[in-house]
């Protein structure tokens, strides 16, 4: 079965500014969760949580946890080396963006087949440790998104 080329970003992070990196297995980059729909009606939100879930065992729908959807979507070409988890005659993916707050001391256990470790940072040096530009630039955008960073 064919991944569907609709993914989330989730920029998980504290208001201290901190922001959690995780380590793909695969290719040793860090970034944050991402993850593609399981099926084409579930929700972007309802995404959100479950692979927040899976790669940070993280609860994104927690009392003191804040989900918020940034409403921004990047569109971008798959690279060649994962095209073959896409059909055949898909080139892009659409990716939309949230943000995730979370207390200072939350816990994180990643899931082993996906990730091999997991740091925070500030947020400009996490958006400088990150592979993908669109990572990058949805961390760098997190002042306008949450007002309260670093306060």
């Amino acid at each position: 079965m064919y991944k569907i080329p609709q993914s989330v970003l989730v920029v998980i992070y504290t208001l201290s500014g901190q922001v959690l990196l995780i380590r793909r297995t695969d290719v040793g980059t860090w970034q944050s969760v991402t993850g593609s729909k399981d099926h084409l009606d579930e929700s972007w939100t309802t995404t959100a949580v479950r692979e927040v879930q899976e790669e940070t065992g993280i609860n994104a729908l927690h009392p003191q946890c804040r989900l918020e959807d940034w409403q921004l979507e990047n569109v971008y070409e798959i690279y060649p080396a994962w095209r073959w988890r896409y059909d055949p005659q898909v080139s892009h993916n659409t990716e939309r963006v949230f943000g995730l707050s979370v207390p200072e001391d939350t816990p994180v256990t990643l899931s082993p087949a996906e990730h091999t470790d997991w740091q925070w940072l500030h947020w400009q040096e996490a958006a400088d440790h990150c592979f993908s530009p669109s990572n990058a630039e949805a961390i760098l955008m997190l002042p306008r998104f949450e007002n309260q960073i670093g306060r």
